[in-house]
Protein backbone atom coordinates (compact mmCIF):
# COMPACT_ATOMS: atom_id res chain seq x y z
CA UNK A 1 0.00 0.00 0.00
CA UNK A 2 1.27 3.29 -0.83
CA UNK A 3 1.55 6.09 1.38
CA UNK A 4 0.44 8.98 -1.47
CA UNK A 5 -0.46 9.25 -5.29
CA UNK A 6 1.54 11.51 -7.09
CA UNK A 7 0.36 12.29 -10.88
CA UNK A 8 2.82 13.95 -12.79
CA UNK A 9 1.96 16.11 -15.67
CA UNK A 10 2.47 13.64 -18.59
CA UNK A 11 -0.53 12.31 -16.55
CA UNK A 12 1.77 9.27 -15.45
CA UNK A 13 0.73 8.11 -11.83
CA UNK A 14 3.48 7.28 -9.34
CA UNK A 15 2.89 5.43 -5.95
CA UNK A 16 4.97 6.65 -3.14
CA UNK A 17 5.83 3.90 -0.77
CA UNK A 18 8.51 5.61 1.56
CA UNK A 19 9.30 9.23 2.31
CA UNK A 20 12.14 10.69 4.55
CA UNK A 21 11.46 14.39 5.78
CA UNK A 22 14.66 16.54 7.41
CA UNK A 23 15.05 19.74 8.01
CA UNK A 24 17.32 21.14 5.26
CA UNK A 25 19.54 23.28 7.53
CA UNK A 26 18.44 21.00 10.79
CA UNK A 27 21.90 20.36 12.77
CA UNK A 28 24.11 23.14 11.52
CA UNK A 29 25.69 24.98 14.77
CA UNK A 30 27.72 27.38 12.87
CA UNK A 31 27.82 29.64 9.46
CA UNK A 32 25.03 30.37 7.58
CA UNK A 33 23.05 28.94 4.30
CA UNK A 34 25.21 29.68 1.60
CA UNK A 35 26.55 27.57 -1.55
CA UNK A 36 28.68 25.49 0.21
CA UNK A 37 27.22 24.33 3.08
CA UNK A 38 24.06 23.90 0.53
CA UNK A 39 25.97 21.31 -2.39
CA UNK A 40 27.54 19.32 0.82
CA UNK A 41 23.66 18.53 1.98
CA UNK A 42 22.76 18.01 -1.37
CA UNK A 43 25.56 15.52 -1.46
CA UNK A 44 24.42 13.89 1.09
CA UNK A 45 20.86 13.39 0.64
CA UNK A 46 22.03 11.89 -2.88
CA UNK A 47 24.53 9.58 -1.44
CA UNK A 48 22.21 8.29 1.20
CA UNK A 49 19.53 8.04 -1.14
CA UNK A 50 21.88 5.69 -2.94
CA UNK A 51 23.05 3.73 -0.16
CA UNK A 52 19.09 2.91 0.86
CA UNK A 53 17.80 2.28 -2.75
CA UNK A 54 20.94 0.73 -4.50
CA UNK A 55 19.21 -1.22 -7.36
CA UNK A 56 17.12 1.97 -8.31
CA UNK A 57 18.41 5.03 -9.76
CA UNK A 58 18.33 8.31 -7.88
CA UNK A 59 17.32 11.48 -9.38
CA UNK A 60 17.88 15.31 -7.77
CA UNK A 61 15.05 17.49 -8.68
CA UNK A 62 16.96 21.13 -8.73
CA UNK A 63 16.30 22.81 -5.74
CA UNK A 64 14.85 26.87 -6.23
CA UNK A 65 17.81 28.76 -4.36
CA UNK A 66 16.94 32.05 -2.70
CA UNK A 67 19.46 35.09 -2.27
CA UNK A 68 18.06 37.22 0.31
CA UNK A 69 19.19 41.23 0.38
CA UNK A 70 22.43 40.26 2.69
CA UNK A 71 26.19 41.30 2.71
CA UNK A 72 28.16 38.10 1.60
CA UNK A 73 30.28 36.59 4.59
CA UNK A 74 33.31 34.35 4.37
CA UNK A 75 31.80 31.19 2.37
CA UNK A 76 29.85 33.73 -0.12
CA UNK A 77 26.36 35.66 -0.30
CA UNK A 78 23.81 33.54 1.34
CA UNK A 79 21.97 31.39 -0.56
CA UNK A 80 18.79 29.74 1.17
CA UNK A 81 16.97 26.26 -0.14
CA UNK A 82 13.35 25.56 0.93
CA UNK A 83 13.25 24.29 4.59
CA UNK A 84 12.32 20.75 4.25
CA UNK A 85 14.78 17.95 2.08
CA UNK A 86 12.56 15.68 0.84
CA UNK A 87 13.56 11.95 -0.01
CA UNK A 88 10.94 9.59 -1.77
CA UNK A 89 11.10 6.20 -3.53
CA UNK A 90 8.50 6.23 -5.72
CA UNK A 91 7.20 3.16 -8.42
CA UNK A 92 4.61 2.87 -11.23
CA UNK A 93 3.06 0.53 -14.17
CA UNK A 94 6.33 -0.55 -16.36
CA UNK A 95 8.09 1.41 -19.06
CA UNK A 96 8.61 -1.16 -21.34
CA UNK A 97 5.27 -2.61 -23.40
CA UNK A 98 6.51 -5.59 -23.90
CA UNK A 99 6.50 -6.29 -20.05
CA UNK A 100 4.05 -8.42 -18.05
CA UNK A 101 2.15 -5.49 -16.18
CA UNK A 102 1.62 -8.11 -13.20
CA UNK A 103 5.08 -8.88 -12.87
CA UNK A 104 6.95 -5.51 -14.00
CA UNK A 105 6.83 -2.22 -12.25
CA UNK A 106 8.96 1.33 -12.98
CA UNK A 107 10.96 2.64 -9.65
CA UNK A 108 12.80 5.89 -9.13
CA UNK A 109 14.14 7.42 -5.80
CA UNK A 110 13.52 11.37 -6.19
CA UNK A 111 15.39 14.01 -3.87
CA UNK A 112 13.58 17.04 -3.76
CA UNK A 113 12.47 20.05 -1.35
CA UNK A 114 9.83 21.62 -0.63
CA UNK A 115 8.41 24.68 2.06
CA UNK A 116 6.42 22.64 4.06
CA UNK A 117 6.39 19.17 5.42
CA UNK A 118 2.89 18.01 3.59
CA UNK A 119 3.61 14.66 2.20
CA UNK A 120 2.62 15.16 -2.09
CA UNK A 121 -0.33 13.96 -3.09
CA UNK A 122 -2.50 13.62 -6.52
CA UNK A 123 -1.71 17.42 -8.52
CA UNK A 124 -0.96 18.96 -5.28
CA UNK A 125 2.59 18.15 -5.40
CA UNK A 126 5.58 20.42 -6.11
CA UNK A 127 5.71 21.51 -9.46
CA UNK A 128 9.40 20.72 -10.18
CA UNK A 129 8.48 16.99 -8.50
CA UNK A 130 5.03 17.08 -10.99
CA UNK A 131 7.67 16.91 -13.68
CA UNK A 132 9.53 14.69 -13.26
CA UNK A 133 10.98 12.52 -17.17
CA UNK A 134 9.80 9.27 -15.19
CA UNK A 135 10.01 7.32 -18.86
CA UNK A 136 13.77 8.85 -18.80
CA UNK A 137 15.17 8.30 -15.64
CA UNK A 138 13.11 5.84 -14.03
CA UNK A 139 14.42 2.06 -14.15
CA UNK A 140 11.86 -1.48 -14.94
CA UNK A 141 12.66 -4.00 -12.25
CA UNK A 142 10.53 -7.39 -12.01
CA UNK A 143 8.45 -8.14 -8.96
Amino acid sequence: MSLARVVLTSGRSLDLSELRLSSTYGGVLEGYPCRPLNEMKIKSLVISAESAHPATPVHLVPPPREYPDQYAGAFGPVEVLPPVACVGAFHSTALERDHDPVLHRSALTIIWFQPTTQVPSGFDAEDALREVDWEGLARDYEL
